[in-house]
């Protein structure tokens, strides 16, 4: 499945092949094999841990992804959650496309919990016009999910680890043709 992340309102962003896993009450699950491809206008990279992510049901306005240790998972800010606060997701036959809108909730493997990009978020809501309800609902979604992450509610109730081993089962990308 395609996943697409666009700037607003419609601008491209990341770009990348996930493979779908499963849903569950908290929704619909895609896994990304370590050595996927990542592209962005003027960047790509090649993905160095495995990560398992969630678009919410019920029309949420965030997608939330989770880590496998990577190659240095004690390094200072490895990351273990990371939840991009976008439009509800749009799913279809073989795609997931939202709107990111900045802000981000992460959580460090040391158990660090804290919002990032709000000074992007501020200067975007100038420069790239974001409506009154799209700060509202980006506002709404980056405190109810850092509240769920901080208590330890669903989908962030450690149910990402089992989804995490089933991507550890897909087969790998190959970089060389990616």
């Amino acid at each position: 499945m395609r996943c697409i992340a666009t700037k607003w309102p419609d601008r491209p962003h990341w770009e990348f092949d996930g493979r779908w896993l499963g849903l569950d009450d908290s929704g619909w699950w895609f896994g990304v094999p370590a050595g996927t491809l990542l592209t962005r206008p003027g960047a790509s990279y090649h993905s160095n841990a495995d990560a398992a992510a969630v678009v919410p049901s019920g029309g949420a306005g965030y997608i939330a992804t989770f880590y496998a240790p990577g190659p240095s998972p004690d390094r200072p800010g490895a990351v273990h959650t990371y939840v991009d606060i976008t439009t509800p997701p749009l799913l279809s036959p073989g795609r997931i496309v939202a709107v990111d809108l900045d802000l981000d909730v992460v959580r460090e493997r040391a158990g660090r919990l804290y919002v990032d990009d709000e000074d992007e978020f501020a200067e975007h809501q100038v420069t790239l016009g974001y409506p009154d309800q799209i700060i509202t609902q980006a506002r709404r979604s980056c405190d109810q999910v850092h509240a769920a992450l901080a208590a330890g509610a669903a989908p962030f109730d450690g149910r990402s680890e089992a989804w995490l081993q089933r991507v550890g089962d897909l087969p790998r990308p190959n970089s060389a043709t990616d």
